[in-house]
């Protein structure tokens, strides 16, 4: 947000943070949040190269819409979920560390 547009919206008595000023949450739960959509995006963009959700969902014995939600960032959804679904599109453990460490 520019400079300007956060100084109007301020002046009119709205307050300007981030998701986490938000949400409440702590340095570690936005790490861990923002970790988790690293991987949900990482996950997209090679399954969508590779299969249908459907595939990856029978591939590891799950459903497509738990694909899906994995896909989405969907809160529900657990880091080990992800992980799997990584590996299971191929994803190396290395490639997965290299998403992890990425998050900043």
């Amino acid at each position: 947000m520019d400079q300007t547009k956060r100084e109007r919206l301020e002046s009119k008595g709205w307050t300007v943070g981030t998701v986490a000023n938000f949400l409440g949450l702590t340095p570690e739960e936005t790490v861990l949040v923002e970790m988790k959509l690293a991987l949900s995006r990482s996950l997209k963009e090679r399954r969508q190269k590779l299969m249908t959700q459907a595939e990856l969902a029978a591939k590891m014995n799950s459903s497509q819409p738990r694909i899906a939600n994995a896909e989405n960032g969907d809160a529900s959804v657990s880091i080990e979920l992800l992980i799997r679904a990584m590996l299971a599109t191929g994803a190396t453990p290395q490639e997965i560390g290299q998403i992890l460490a990425s998050v900043e």
